[in-house]
């Protein structure tokens, strides 16, 4: 046997070696995925196909817990709810997001430390800032209502109010992650480049015409990723909302999330609470997917 067919025949094993190599260090990853999310969802799908309730034996019902969701009235008060609350939570931030970034791209004195003190609410804990709001929502000793009567109107009942509550809970949400949006924004701004203004300048465009026409139509991508995030962190949130209201008055601030968990661990339907999961897990990859290929469909360059 020569050198070359020699050399030609170790390359294969030696191929062949380190495929078989490449498997164990696949293996460990296949079987944390398996473990950690493929598994859970399998048994929460199975948990939702039976009566299963704490401290009792379990009874296969088939899709029995899904009908119930579909007549009951205490579910179905809780998706228009859910979907209030996120679109109130993803728009205001969105554009008060925008309007930040625009200011704080500017050039001043102390923009750095202005950036800084801008962004510290979404790097505290949810609960602190639900505990904080909670005494300032107060409608007798809350710091609001004072700042309101400074200027004259008339006191708020805020959490305390089916008309008021969803609101008052969105605003905690946009105090807490405008800055998250306005982040995004400013590093979109950052990329632009300078020649569109400069020509834009040339020809006499004002400054709403330079956002409208340059400035939004390129950041629009950055804009959409603010947007994904936003829409699912807002569907699934739930420690500000329990802690401030516990979903009251009533069921006024009861969503998706607070149902499910009331009804697994107050309750303990764990069969109905299951099949909830399984039915907000698909409304939340609907969304996913519809907001993903609108931003597919948007250029990066325009």
């Amino acid at each position: 046997m020569t050198t070359a067919t020699a050399t030609l025949t170790a390359k294969p094993r030696t191929v062949r070696r380190r495929q078989d190599l490449y498997v164990w260090f696949v293996v460990p990853a296949v079987a944390l995925i398996l473990g950690v999310i493929v598994f859970p969802w399998l048994f929460t799908l199975w948990m939702s196909l039976n009566d299963m309730r704490l401290g009792s034996a379990s009874e296969f019902v088939g899709l029995q817990n899904f009908a119930t969701l579909a007549t009951y009235k205490r579910f179905l008060e809780t998706v228009p709810r859910t979907f209030y609350f996120t679109v109130l939570s993803v728009l205001l931030p969105v554009i008060l997001g925008v309007f930040a970034a625009e200011v704080f791209h500017q050039n001043f004195p102390l923009r750095g430390l202005l950036r800084g003190i801008y962004v510290a609410p979404m790097m505290a804990t949810p609960v602190a800032i639900a505990l904080v709001f909670t005494m300032m929502f107060h409608p007798q000793l809350g710091v609001l209502n004072y700042l309101l009567s400074l200027i004259g109107i008339p006191k708020q009942l805020w959490v305390y109010s089916p008309d008021t509550v969803i609101p008052a809970l969105v605003l905690v949400e946009v105090w807490q992650w405008t800055p998250l949006v306005m982040l995004m924004v400013l590093g979109g701004l950052a990329s632009l480049p300078t020649e569109p203004y400069e020509s834009a300048v040339i020809d006499g465009a004002n400054q709403w015409e330079m956002f409208r026409y340059i400035t939004l139509p390129l950041i629009m991508p950055f804009l959409m990723i603010a947007i994904i995030i936003r829409t699912i962190d807002a569907l699934k949130s739930f420690d500000i909302i329990y802690v401030i209201t516990q979903g009251g008055p009533g069921t006024a601030s009861e969503t998706l999330n607070l149902y499910l968990y009331l009804q697994a661990f107050q309750f303990f339907q764990v069969g109905h609470a299951s099949a909830v999961v399984i039915v907000f897990f698909a409304i939340i990859m609907v969304l996913a997917i519809i907001l993903v290929v609108a931003r597919e469909r948007i250029r990066w360059n325009r």
